[in-house]
């Protein structure tokens, strides 16, 4: 069913009477949703799905955050969205962007989620919004602004009375927001359901009885605001009263027994594209067939709507980004970090979808039935007999083996730890494991712009402070949170102390060694002025001690430490009293024994010279006096002017050359860079950093750094970004493509006289394919950009590509050993047909990364 969201459903005001009515004698679990709905769209619900206007329906939802791209890339990625078979958009909405002062709000730019639904609907979507407010989404503080933490005798997310009060107070902003825009269906807009609370469980078991009654409190508030729409809370088995619950993982279709009231549909929140990444971890993924397996299997089961988390991840912007989370978010996703398909990922859940909603009669209204083929294998079925509707998941949960099933007197072929569908009982229009869309490389390319004008000038952030320099003086060092307000990632801790000529070490083979103890989660040491070392925690262990060696003086010496949050926690109770910056510091070596400098007394500095005078921006950075760059000195500003590269592809830099610190483009926070942590195979966790177009001019930009420890800024690379290489990998066991079938009268047909695999390479628009890079036929392996010719190669088959796809946009290409010479009895054959090509206007270099 096709609903048009470009205008409001007008009804008539006794057939919206009749509609209502009758919800409300089917379903009465959900009566708080349909208050408004005179006007609008009518969003109910049962046990098979959410229903649009009384019909039930099937939902295919990705999350993207409107304040991880900038607004000029919204458009795109929601067309590209919908595009790949969604039909419904999700987002958070962020309180510590929307109020970062108390009573002090930003709806502008990146933060104007009015515009972001609009254009949703503009799109002919549904959205789904979740309000928290808390949040967690890898975001600082969880989404909870800094100014919460000073509220009088609060406590986050639980039975406080300050704490509801101004979550109520914001609640009820954001909805009126959204009310007078007409942004709810039951208005005539886009969003059929929204979200209060996020993933609470763990803490209700926390609170005990505290959290139970906050989260029944969060509920009947959130429907007293009276929206017209169902309200969900996710990971919460338990939803109170009318709210539905849903399921948040990898794998729902397995771990989730769905919501205990039996009224109400299975829903899938967040089915996690990937994994976030934070500084310190390996590369990883999640691979378009593992995510296939898992959306199959929850449909297979009685789900009817998946969201995926995310469908494009975007960037965490300047100081947005939770602790020790990177810039780049959900990079995995069907949509990189700069808006760019992935692929197979995004191809082969398009067709995933397009499989699902060719048999959405059977899985709707079917009769669900489970038949056990052994130990590891079933077919659930969804069957109308008297329509001839029916729809089967074959399903082998075995991870090591293939199989072959029998399923209503026929023989079906299904690999280890995937699903086939079956759309009428009998034909496989989809399989998980089998890939028929094309895949991708992506390739970084040199600028012209790395090099021109490539001028570096720097600014020390002056002089390392003393204690007497410090306004702020505690006997023990304090919070860094609670110095910075969350302004700053950086509070200076000084402290001075008098040794004796008796105190120092009298043998050689001692040194004295300076330990700082930290709550987290980074630190630079200086002792008279000269650098000491780095020291910094983990996502895992935040906590951490800076141990290095040290020289000593007779008299006075000055210890100053400047402390760095890599943001704040995201998760878990008591988030209002986690703690940052310094913690303990000692001395040992010296003659006399251990310095416990502890209690010392200590003074504090908060932020930098360079943030304090905004030297990152045109008019701050002409309030200081600017000289000819210097490598590898801790402690500077660096800043550089540059062009923008030419072209629509996004831009990066590569930083690889630097330390640890913070960037600036125009005066807007890229985010945090950190090339000096290195994870366990030895290489930083990130080192190419999106810069939007939307932040440039097209002459003199200027790009301004923060360098905390050591970095050669003149070797920084700016780089655009293509996915020009595709590629195809396409065995004759494949079903044929999704497209190939249709429904008429309820049945599924052939619109094709010719059902065997084909592969087809598409290039982005206004490119073509400009040369073929490999070819074989036979039994090829290694992935996109690296591939290797098997035993059975066939030499033909890179000329017969060339023949059919050379000069062209679009080609597709038959999987059959006749057309490239294979031989079907090579011993080891998969019969697999592996391509890649190159799209382009011309022909550039490129170094693949």
């Amino acid at each position: 069913m096709h609903v048009d969201m470009s205008h409001r459903v007008r009804l008539a005001a006794a057939a919206a009477a009749l509609v209502v009515v009758a919800a409300l004698a089917l379903f009465p679990g959900a009566a708080a949703a349909w208050q408004l709905t005179k006007n609008g769209t009518v969003v109910s619900y049962d046990r098979r799905s959410l229903m649009i206007d009384g019909r039930r329906e099937i939902f295919f939802s990705g999350s993207i955050h409107y304040p991880r791209s900038p607004p000029v890339m919204w458009p795109e990625l929601i067309a590209k969205a919908k595009e790949g078979g969604l039909n419904t958009i999700e987002t958070y909405v962020f309180w510590n962007i929307h109020e970062p002062e108390k009573g002090q709000f930003n709806f502008e730019g990146r933060y104007d989620m009015v515009r972001f639904f609009k254009l949703i609907q503009e799109h002919n979507m549904f959205a789904m919004v979740r309000l928290g407010p808390f949040i967690q989404a890898e975001w600082n503080h969880g989404g909870l602004p800094y100014w919460l933490r000073e509220i009088p005798d609060i406590v986050f997310r639980t039975n406080n009375e300050p704490y509801k009060m101004h979550m109520e107070t914001f609640v009820k902003i954001i909805i009126k927001r959204l009310k007078d825009a007409n942004l709810f269906a039951s208005q005539g807009g886009p969003i059929i359901l929204a979200q209060i609370e996020n993933e609470y469980q763990h803490l209700e078991a926390a609170f005990k009885d505290e959290g139970t009654k906050y989260i029944n409190w969060a509920a009947q508030m959130a429907i007293g605001t009276n929206i017209g729409i169902p309200w969900i809370m996710c990971k919460q088995t338990k939803a109170p009263g009318d709210v539905i619950p849903t399921c948040n993982g990898r794998n729902c279709g397995d771990t989730w027994p769905g919501p205990m009231n039996k009224s109400l549909p299975l829903l899938w929140t967040e089915n996690w594209t990937a994994q976030y990444r934070v500084f310190g971890d390996p590369p990883s993924q999640r691979s378009a067939e593992d995510i296939a397996f898992a959306v199959a299997r929850f449909f297979s089961v009685g789900g009817t709507m998946t969201n995926y988390y995310m469908y494009h991840g975007g960037t965490n912007f300047g100081r947005t980004s939770a602790a020790f989370v990177m810039p780049k978010y959900y990079d995995e996703a069907p949509l990189d970090e700069f808006g760019l398909y992935k692929e197979p990922k995004w191809g082969h859940l398009r067709d995933l979808h397009l499989a699902l909603k060719l048999c959405k009669k059977a899985l709707l209204w079917g009769t669900p039935s489970t038949e056990k083929l052994g130990k590891q294998f079933e077919a659930r079925v969804f069957e109308i007999p008297d329509q001839k509707v029916c729809v089967a998941f074959l399903s082998n949960h075995n991870t090591k083996d293939d199989v072959t099933l029998t399923f209503r007197g026929q023989s079906y072929f299904v690999p280890r730890h995937s699903i086939s569908i079956l759309a009428d009982c009998k034909t496989v229009v989809f399989g998980t494991q089998h890939v028929n869309a094309q895949h991708n490389q992506r390739t970084f390319h040199f600028a012209d712009q790395t090099t021109q004008n490539n001028v570096w000038q720097m600014f020390d952030e002056e002089k390392v402070p003393k204690y007497k320099q410090a306004k702020i003086r505690t006997r023990k060092a304090g919070d860094l949170y609670n110095l910075t307000k969350d302004k700053t990632d950086y509070v200076w801790y000084t402290s001075s102390f008098k040794l004796e000529p008796d105190d120092m070490p009298i043998r050689r083979d001692i040194k004295t060694v300076l330990e700082v103890n930290s709550h987290g989660h980074a630190s630079v040491a200086f002792v008279n002025n000269k650098f000491v070392g780095c020291g910094h925690g983990t996502k895992m262990n935040k906590a951490f001690t800076l141990e290095k060696p040290m020289e000593l003086k007779k008299g006075v010496n000055h210890v100053a430490v400047l402390a760095s949050s890599m943001g704040m926690m995201d998760s878990g109770a008591y988030l209002e009293h986690r703690l940052a910056g310094v913690d303990r510091v000692q001395i040992t070596g010296l003659n006399a024994g251990t310095l416990d400098l502890t209690n010392n007394g200590w003074g504090h500095i908060v932020g930098l010279v360079g943030e304090q005078k905004e030297i990152y921006t045109e008019k701050g950075m002409a309030s200081v006096t600017w000289k000819p760059a210097v490598n590898d000195k801790p402690l500077t500003w660096y800043k550089r002017h540059f062009d923008m590269p030419s072209g629509e592809d996004p831009i990066v830099l590569d930083m690889s050359t630097m330390g640890k610190g913070m960037m600036y483009v125009n005066g807007q926070g890229i985010g945090r860079y950190w090339i000096s942590y290195k994870h366990a195979l030895g290489r930083p966790s990130q080192q190419l950093y999106h810069i939007p177009r939307s932040f440039l001019r097209q002459k003199d930009n200027v790009l301004v750094l923060f360098e905390e420890e050591f970095g050669r800024p003149d070797a920084i690379m700016i780089l655009t970004v293509k996915r020009d290489n595709i590629c195809t990998y396409i065995s004759e066991r494949n079903p044929a493509h999704i497209k190939s079938w249709e429904r008429k009268d309820s049945q599924i047909t052939a619109n094709s006289d010719d059902l065997k695999a084909r592969a087809t390479l598409t290039c982005p628009p206004k490119k073509l394919i400009q040369q073929v890079v490999f070819a074989s036929y036979g039994n090829p392996m290694g992935i996109c950009g690296n591939y290797t010719i098997g035993s059975c190669h066939t030499p033909s088959a890179k000329e017969v590509v060339e023949k059919s796809c050379l000069g062209k946009r679009i080609c597709t290409l038959p999987v059959s050993a006749d057309v490239y010479g294979g031989d079907v009895n090579c011993p080891g054959t998969t019969a697999t047909l592996a391509v890649q090509a190159k799209c382009s206007k011309r022909s550039p270099s490129a170094s693949a990364q």
